[in-house]
């Protein structure tokens, strides 16, 4: 089924865009003018959790908003922080927290992710939140290093959706700290990184996990042990729930990006929109494009039908890419305010804005 809502997180305010007779259009903003970082979109299957929607206000600070209407009302909630800094702490970060980067949820379960590079957990609807001690207190924390951020953050939190794993698995994507994956809902955290390589490292610490940029890792549900990831070295996929990652070569355009998304039915498939590279970040030869695997990154389609192929500088930031449970239906939004979608798999793209706030992220309404 076509999706017909989406969360578009901005600079100045949360967007919901609808498609109704066939169009998409603007439905309503929430906190106007106001940094919305990351957004966690109701579920139809779980009843009583509501929408969470983090804001950065900045001198203000880190501030959450609960909704039971899809958005329509919000309420104040916790937001996640720190308890005091103990005095004898050799640790040098300052623990307070600067930004919720990622949401996600499974039941009554929220999970946050930070920076600097926490994940909390909230069991209430955000009303409390409870540091993962285990992920913090790892002694590999300390070597973790912001990677476009000055402070390292978690980015990508991946729930093994599976009955049968309970929400108790879970996979996190860390910048600069590698992939860190628990079996016990947090209880206690392993590295799952190996075989990624990062070149920005000297070469005797190339392969080292825990200091890896993983920009993001995406699951496929219906196969959630095959996992694809835009590294800040290229593309890479594991088919073994990130016990270990192979690089996907011969890409056409450009390996660098941000944002990936997978086919939720078809493990096989995934999107990426390409950068020209680390130092030039906008589109190669400034022609907009989105690469498609759907044979497991053993080739790839270079998509560019709607898309700008002249003077178009747009970047795309993690989560500024979303596919819907059709598996038809992307959207995404660029750090200057453009916004497309295509409703067949990436082969057509619709330009719905370019005058829109600096993107944060996209959230295509689940089916």
């Amino acid at each position: 089924m076509t999706a017909q809502r989406a969360w578009v997180a901005t600079r100045k305010g949360l967007f919901e865009w609808a498609r109704r007779d066939g169009r998409w259009s603007i439905e309503h903003l929430s906190f106007p003018g106001d940094p919305v970082s990351a957004v966690l979109a109701p579920d139809p299957q779980v009843a009583g959790r509501p929408m969470i929607a983090a804001l950065n206000l900045g001198h203000f600070g880190v501030k959450c908003h609960a909704s039971d209407d899809q958005g329509r009302h919000w309420r104040e909630v916790a937001a996640p922080a720190f308890a005091r800094k103990p005095a004898d702490s050799p640790d040098p970060t300052d623990w307070s927290v600067r930004q919720v980067w990622t949401l996600a949820g499974f039941g009554d379960r929220i999970w946050a992710g930070t920076l600097p590079g926490a994940l909390f957990e909230s069991l209430d609807g955000g009303q409390s939140w409870t540091l993962n001690e285990a992920l913090w207190t790892q002694p590999g924390r300390l070597e973790w290093f912001g990677g476009g951020y000055d402070v390292p953050g978690i980015h990508s939190i991946l729930i093994d959706p599976r009955p049968a794993a309970g929400g108790r698995r879970l996979l996190v994507g860390i910048s600069c700290g590698g992939v860190w994956t628990t079996a016990d809902a947090g209880l206690s955290w392993g590295l799952s990184a190996r075989g990624m390589r990062a070149s920005y490292l000297p070469p005797e610490g190339s392969e080292d996990q825990n200091t890896q940029d993983p920009h993001r890792i995406v699951a496929c549900s219906a196969a959630p042990d095959h996992l694809w990831c835009q590294h800040h070295d290229g593309i890479w996929r594991s088919t073994d729930a990130a016990a270990s990652w192979q690089r996907i070569g011969a890409v056409p355009v450009s390996d660098f990006g941000f944002a990936v998304a997978v086919d939720p039915t078809d493990p096989q498939r995934a999107w990426f929109v390409p950068a020209a590279s680390d130092q030039r970040r906008m589109p190669v030869d400034a022609a907009l494009v989105v690469l498609r695997t759907d044979d497991g990154g053993a080739s790839f389609r270079t998509l560019r039908a709607g898309l700008p192929q002249s003077h178009c500088y747009d970047l795309f930031y993690r989560h500024g890419l979303d596919v819907s449970s059709d598996g038809r239906t992307l959207m995404m939004g660029s750090t200057t305010g453009g916004l497309w979608v295509s409703e067949d798999a990436g082969e057509r793209w619709l330009h719905l804005s370019s005058t829109l706030p600096p993107i944060h992220s996209v959230t295509l309404a689940p089916g």
